[in-house]
């Protein structure tokens, strides 16, 4: 039976001389992994091989858990060309897609942060070349925060994960704690030995997503590496991308 929908790749591997073995996010069927016989043929119905990051109209064979999909169909959307010429733009997308091929299930529908995934890379190509860092890794940090989100492990960002206390001036320090899944504020702290410190700044843009674009890059980063700390613990491995981001 031959099923249609649409998708965004994840990850692709040589197969073979002429066919690749895919792995699909896709907006009804969820993460499927597939094999595109002959996609790397001068003519396919592919368009051509298939990268990372490729997006638009498949059509595929039914699969269940234990077998590949057949792709039969690509109709790839013009690629996110400007990506190519930002290598900072390029490494945040890469990032984007490890994670969510990371952190979700093979047939599990995400519909919502399938959408969310390629208005992020859409934003993210239609910036300039020369955009700079921060805005790029803006868009990147609310994406991590949505995939978290629709995953269902939203992380307590508006108040002390376990007192309660909603985040205001009186609070004298602030941490977050993956184990936790959330901050705790300076009298708690004590009970979790495992948590990172955070500055004013970073609490309150985690706790005002609207503040991240117009914060500056140092609490950007911070942001950044409370996240990928976090990625790092629920993964029980940090992602691979993760040092092209942080070491910019």
């Amino acid at each position: 039976m031959l099923s249609k929908d649409e998708a965004v790749c994840l990850r692709a591997i040589d197969y073979s001389e002429t066919s690749q073995i895919l792995t699909l996010f896709a907006r009804e069927a969820g993460k499927i992994s597939a094999i595109a016989k002959g996609a790397k043929r001068p003519k396919s119905a592919f368009d051509g091989p298939v990268e990372i990051l490729s997006w638009g109209r498949i059509v595929f064979t039914d699969a269940d858990k234990d077998k590949l999909a057949t792709l039969t169909e690509f109709q790839q959307q013009p690629e996110f060309s400007k990506l190519r010429s930002n290598l900072f733009a390029m490494n945040c997308c890469m990032f984007a897609a490890e994670l969510v091929n990371s952190l979700t299930h093979d047939h599990d529908a995400y519909p919502e942060l399938y959408d969310s995934m390629i208005r992020f890379l859409e934003d993210v190509n239609d910036r300039q070349s020369d955009t700079p860092a921060r805005e790029t890794l803006g868009l990147l940090i609310v994406f991590q925060l949505t995939l978290l989100k629709e995953i269902g492990l939203k992380p307590v960002l508006n108040c002390c994960v376990n007192c309660k206390s909603g985040f205001n001036s009186g609070w004298r320090e602030a941490h977050f704690s993956s184990s936790a899944n959330g901050l705790i504020c300076g009298d708690c702290e004590g009970a979790f030995p495992e948590k990172i410190k955070l500055t004013r700044k970073t609490v309150h843009c985690l706790a005002n997503l609207q503040a991240i674009a117009t914060t500056d890059e140092a609490t950007l980063r911070n942001i950044e590496q409370v996240l990928v700390a976090h990625f790092t613990d629920i993964l029980h491995r940090q992602p691979k991308m993760a040092k092209q981001i942080l070491r910019k």
